[in-house]
């Protein structure tokens, strides 16, 4: 590949279709010096400044370009909604059927999460691998949403520091809760446990975000990529959130 094929390739990682897409059209919109400024996106600015460079370096005509980069998008697009399934497992390694374990999933699937990454639990507990793939989430300008069950939402059946207090080392992730005033049914616990990632990449398991569920308990789960499934999961809780079913809880 050229060093522009290169840079665009990167770009797509940064940024994403939506983000390539867009800085397409503001390439045959906008002037050039305005460019790098025409979306709020995180990484946005950089990639296309990048972009621009090898544009100018390479001498490759502007239609040309933005004709690339609209079909590189649509590709990744294209790509990202067929829908691929792979089940995963913590706990003991069976060598004649391999899967993918629970901790390799979790951290790559928070390592390639780009402007938002969705996460509930039931009990949490510090497990420094997926604590530092969050917080490498947080500072390159991902949304962190993560839904923890309480100790007193748990009625007991926790014990210990409250859930939340497991991502207390990482500053900008959003905490939010299940309070009791609204759950219908008393003894309702908060007890979903998935991973969603830019809302194209869903992981649904049975594993709590703990060192014993995500390594050592025989849990199971599956990872689901492109398809409706991944927005949708996402949109609940969304939408849980906004209409207050779901509430911020307070830092420390």
């Amino acid at each position: 590949m050229t060093c522009f094929e290169d840079t665009v390739t990167d770009a797509i990682n940064r940024i994403g279709p939506a983000g390539l897409t867009e800085l397409a059209t503001a390439l045959e919109q906008l002037p050039i010096e305005i460019v790098p400024a025409a979306s709020a996106r995180s990484g946005f600015a950089e990639t296309a400044r990048s972009v621009l460079a090898d544009l100018e370096r390479d001498g490759r005509p502007l239609p040309e370009a933005i004709a690339y980069l609209c079909g590189v998008a649509a590709g990744y697009t294209q790509r990202a909604d067929a829908v691929r399934i792979e089940s995963v497992w913590s706990g003991p390694v069976s060598h004649r059927v391999p899967v993918r374990s629970t901790a390799q999933v979790l951290v790559s699937l928070i390592g390639e999460s780009t402007t938002e990454l969705v996460l509930t639990t039931y009990s949490a507990k510090p497990y420094p691998p997926m604590l530092a793939a969050l917080d490498a989430a947080v500072q390159r300008g991902v949304v962190v949403t993560v839904v923890v069950e309480t100790l007193q939402g748990a009625g007991g059946a926790l014990t210990g520091a409250e859930p939340a207090a497991a991502f207390g080392s990482i500053n900008g992730i959003q905490l939010w809760h299940w309070p009791d005033v609204k759950r219908a049914e008393q003894g309702g616990k908060m007890h979903a446990k998935i991973a969603v990632a830019d809302r194209r990449v869903l992981f649904v398991s049975s594993a709590n975000l703990t060192q014993s569920g995500i390594e050592t308990n025989i849990e199971a789960g599956i990872l689901t990529r492109g398809g409706a499934a991944p927005a949708r999961a996402a949109e609940h809780i969304a939408e849980l959130k906004s209409s207050g079913t779901l509430q911020r809880l307070a830092a420390g």
